[in-house]
């Protein structure tokens, strides 16, 4: 007896073999192969194959469980589509949603799951196993490599996925217009507390920044204020969209983020020195290294995990179809030699 069919897009076909033992018993044999696609788009397929030899009493339970074996098989094809955890930085989780939601458009199989949490929670999530990529608007740091080789025997491996001009936001009223990063570093480790004095108006400044779990948060940190601490009163934001939510209706307020974030606020240019004019952060400068606060943003995964439909997504991230995602969505794409 044979059985053809197909389940989740896998074809599977089974014969079965029923040799008499005696009169209340039957000898199955199972002999299966099974072909299912590995991409959504090709015709690669990869085949199951094997055979099933057990007796049964009665010959009812024999076909139960012949039935069953064929649920299983497709199951499993229909699992080696793939399913994607994503977690980390807030800065990329609008991009990786963007992405996500491409992606599966044209790979119904695969099911992507996206969350935030910043880079911290992400790389804490890719050393305990809960999470199959990292995303990090920061490179690792030595002790959460150090923690994933402990977890999975290697270094995760590191993606560039795009290009960020880290951007300084204020109100749309607010009449400054650039600000030196000097400047930057004193009003947001408290040196500088009036806008007054930077060429705005005569009132207090205040200061809207992330959790210290942000990749964002520890990247303006250094390269900004030079390893100081944050101002005492800076009003810490779960995310970037919060931070430009809060500048947007506060005049006085000023906070920083990706270059994606900008609507509701307004970006203002910044000076390397008080010789030097404000820079933009467009596209042009970023990618010839002109505005002063731009960084790659960065994909994370543990090595044994980089192959099948994860790899896949991984290299469409990183190919033309993906960095159109990344132009849309307000990131800068990646130069071609950078891919």
């Amino acid at each position: 007896m044979t059985w053809t069919g197909s389940f989740q897009r896998m074809n599977f076909r089974a014969i079965l073999c029923a040799d008499t033992v005696d009169a209340d018993h039957i000898g199955m044999r199972v002999q299966w192969n099974c072909r299912f696609p590995t991409d959504a788009d090709t015709s690669r397929n990869r085949h199951m194959v094997g055979t099933w030899l057990c007796h049964f009493s009665p010959v009812k339970r024999a076909l139960t469980y012949t039935l069953r074996l064929l649920v299983i098989l497709a199951v499993a094809g229909s699992a080696r589509a793939g399913n994607i955890t994503v977690k980390g930085s807030d800065t990329l989780v609008v991009l990786a949603q963007k992405w996500a939601e491409a992606y599966m458009s044209k790979h119904p199989s695969t099911k992507i799951q996206v969350t935030g949490g910043g880079t911290g929670t992400g790389f804490a999530a890719l050393q305990n196993k809960t999470t199959d990529l990292c995303n990090a608007s920061r490179k690792i740091k030595p002790g959460e490599q150090a923690n994933c080789i402990k977890a999975f025997g290697r270094r995760p491996t590191e993606y560039k996925v795009c290009l960020d001009g880290l951007s300084l936001y204020v109100c749309a009223d607010n009449p400054v217009q650039e600000l030196t990063l000097a400047q930057l570093a004193d009003i947001f480790t408290g040196k500088t507390r009036n806008w007054r004095d930077v060429g705005g108006t005569d009132a207090p400044i205040v200061v809207y920044s992330r959790e210290n779990s942000s990749g964002t948060y520890e990247f303006f940190k250094e390269h900004v204020l030079g390893g100081k601490d944050f101002a005492v009163g800076a009003q810490t934001m779960p995310g970037t969209a919060a931070v430009l939510q809060a500048v947007a209706k506060d005049r006085n307020g000023i906070g920083y983020g990706g270059a994606a974030y900008g609507a509701g606020a307004r970006h203002i240019r910044v000076k390397p020195d008080g010789g030097s004019p404000g820079i933009e952060p467009t596209e042009e400068n970023v990618l010839r290294g002109a505005y002063p606060i731009s960084s790659h943003l960065f994909v994370y995964v543990n090595p044994a995990l980089d192959k099948g439909e994860v790899a896949r997504y991984l290299a469409w991230i990183r190919s033309d179809q993906g960095q159109k995602v990344v132009k849309d969505v307000g990131y800068f794409p990646l130069p071609k030699n950078q891919r």
